[in-house]
């Protein structure tokens, strides 16, 4: 390819790269991520460690074998508390918020919940995010942290598939950490270090950016997290004790018609979770270190760029099946690298890769496609082109060659005399000096065409170049029973080449006879136009109608009525004649009726 064509290629493949990331930042790209992310956490194994949580659940027993049901979330709780500090548990974390005061029971539940050891209350944003849900005081008093339960599913499909470690009001002076957080932190007696991109707790560092209220995907178990029922606990506390003991507990609302915390997950598969069960989960994806890792932008768009890239080079150093056996590895490893990234514990986006491999591949593979076959078109047309050139040559040679080789026949067969053999010897020179001269003329055209030649400038006479042509054609025309009229002209030297000007002016003259009836005239006039010198040629012949006209100087055309004629040609005399006019600045008219003749006129530019 030239300069242009890369150039051409290069930004095809880069408008491929914006379209397709464009396209995979849209709405429909990002669920398009969303439902691979949730295919494969549904089908990665769970982490091979066992659950260091156990949530301890509200559920419908629980709370129809209790008086009050709902109403009395905080007996249950009271009753709850002494059997959980004496099981021991490394930390408890309530899930319910206990924002409000109740004076029947707020004095029992604040005795209760003193017993239990690392204790954490749940706070959460008011809906306007003015302000914190805080414990109020004589519970908070109980607490060694209070972490936030607000939830931030999906705004594209409503599902939640991650957790704000970090939130803060709208006025930006009050945050809260994760419940979660704060129940890893409580259990593990450790540190929230923070940086501007990160957080690291007990020397895992988790990639979590502040300016997004650092958020955390949970790492999703597909078997559900153990869970014990209150009215279990509270009717066989014994066995309940063991089940405690080390474990860290979420306390929550497990019945469906009382959570009104529920959500859809990447593994409910169309049922929704519990908050508390979430919150679990969110605890056990920071205590197992599994927690996926999203690629920064900056590695999504240098991988989109690479594979925008790879297909470039592809289809611009390979062509057939080598190119398309690449391109199709190129398209495997790009459906392969998501779940392969996320088995190792990174979140690779599918949208963009797909689309820019896709994009790309078919791009660049179209482009090769049609470039080959304008460049196999191109090679075919200069072939076909080549052929025609050499049957011309050979055609426009016959005449010549049929005179030189009369010649040399007659000389050798008989024995002339020395007049007759200086005759014949004159016309071999004669046609030998035409034929090269031909072929030079011929070659100079080719050679102006391709732009590798300089067109020679000097002043040409127009009346001799004029008769030096009739001349020539005297004998068709006399054998035809022609006449040629020539009118006098007197015009100043026009500048140009005088073998290919006396070329164009002889074919001209030449066609007027070939295509016109025995007994007729062809003229030849010269006038003063604007600067130019006009030579027409004006003939009694066939003629060609206005369609005829529109294709008479592309090169080996030839009208019907030419070719009815019985005239031999080949169709590129007049393209000659054309070429030949416009790199000496002129221009070539015609004006022409079937049955009436043509008028061929040359405008050619003075010298000087």
């Amino acid at each position: 390819m030239n300069r242009r064509q890369w150039l051409s290629y290069a930004a095809l493949l880069a408008g491929c790269f914006v379209i397709s990331v464009g396209a995979a930042w849209t709405t429909l790209g990002r669920q398009f991520d969303n439902d691979v992310y949730d295919f494969l956490m549904r089908t990665a194994p769970d982490p091979a460690s066992v659950p260091s949580s156990l949530i301890v659940g509200i559920d419908e027993q629980t709370l129809r074998s209790t008086p009050g049901g709902i109403r009395a979330i905080r007996r249950i709780l009271t009753d709850l508390a002494p059997v959980l500090a004496d099981s021991q548990p490394r930390a408890v974390a309530v899930d319910i918020l206990l924002a409000d005061t109740d004076p029947a029971d707020d004095a029992a539940l604040a005795k209760a919940l003193a017993r239990v050891p690392n204790l954490v209350l749940a706070t959460d944003l008011t809906p306007g995010g003015e302000a914190w849900e805080d414990p109020v005081d004589i519970f908070r008093a109980s607490a060694v942290a209070v972490g936030h339960v607000h939830a931030d599913p999906d705004r594209y499909d409503n599902v939640l598939r991650q957790v704000a470690l970090e939130k803060i009001t709208q006025d930006r002076l009050h945050r809260r950490f994760a419940l979660s957080l704060e129940a890893f932190r409580v259990a593990h007696k450790a540190d929230i270090l923070e940086a501007p991109e990160s957080i690291t707790i007990a020397g895992a560092e988790l990639p979590a950016r502040r300016e997004e209220s650092r958020p955390m995907l949970i790492r999703y178990r597909r078997e559900a997290l153990p869970v014990l029922a209150v009215h279990e606990l509270l009717s066989q506390p014994e066995a309940a004790m063991e089940r405690i003991r080390g474990k860290v507990v979420f306390i929550g609302i497990t019945a469906q018609s009382a959570s009104q915390d529920r959500h859809a997950t990447p593994v409910a598969f169309g049922r929704t979770m519990p908050g508390v069960e979430i919150n679990a989960s969110a605890y056990e994806t920071l205590a197992g270190g599994s927690f996926p890792r999203p690629v920064s932008n900056t590695v999504e768009f240098g991988l989109c760029l690479l594979l925008a890239a790879a297909a470039g080079v592809i289809f611009a150093w390979f062509a057939g099946w080598p190119a398309y056996a690449l391109a199709a590895a190129v398209l495997a490893a790009v459906h392969l690298a998501p779940p392969v990234a996320f088995r190792q514990g990174f979140v690779l986006p599918y949208a963009p890769l797909f689309s820019s491999a896709w994009i790309s591949i078919v791009a660049a593979a179209s482009y090769q496609y049609f470039f080959v076959r304008r460049m196999l078109r191109k090679s075919e047309a200069e072939k076909d082109r080549y052929q025609r050139a050499i049957h011309f040559v050979a055609h426009e040679m016959k005449t010549p060659l049929s005179t030189i080789q009369g010649s040399s026949e007659l000389m050798g067969r008989y024995k002339l005399s020395e007049d007759k053999r200086a005759e014949m010897t004159r016309n071999i020179n004669t046609e030998s000096k035409r034929l090269a001269k031909m072929i030079r003329t011929f070659l100079d055209v080719e050679r102006l065409s391709e732009g590798q030649m300089e067109l020679k400038r000097a002043p040409v006479d127009v009346a001799g170049l004029v008769n030096a042509c009739v001349e020539r054609a005297l004998p068709l025309a006399e054998s035809k029973e022609i006449r040629i009229r020539s009118a006098p002209l007197d015009l100043p030297a026009v500048a140009g080449d005088q073998e290919l000007l006396e070329y164009a002016v002889y074919n001209l003259i030449n066609n007027a006879i070939k295509y016109s009836p025995g007994g007729t005239e062809v003229s030849i006039e010269g006038a003063s136009a604007g600067g130019f010198a006009r030579i027409a040629v004006r003939d009694q012949g066939i003629g060609m109608d206005s369609k005829e006209l529109a294709s008479i100087f592309r090169k080996f055309y030839r009208t019907q009525r030419a070719e009815a004629s019985g005239e031999s040609g080949t169709g590129i005399g007049l393209s000659i004649v054309e070429q030949i006019v416009s790199h000496h600045g002129g221009r070539l008219e015609v004006s022409s009726e079937p049955g009436k003749g043509s008028c061929f006129a040359m405008l050619l530019p003075f010298s000087g």
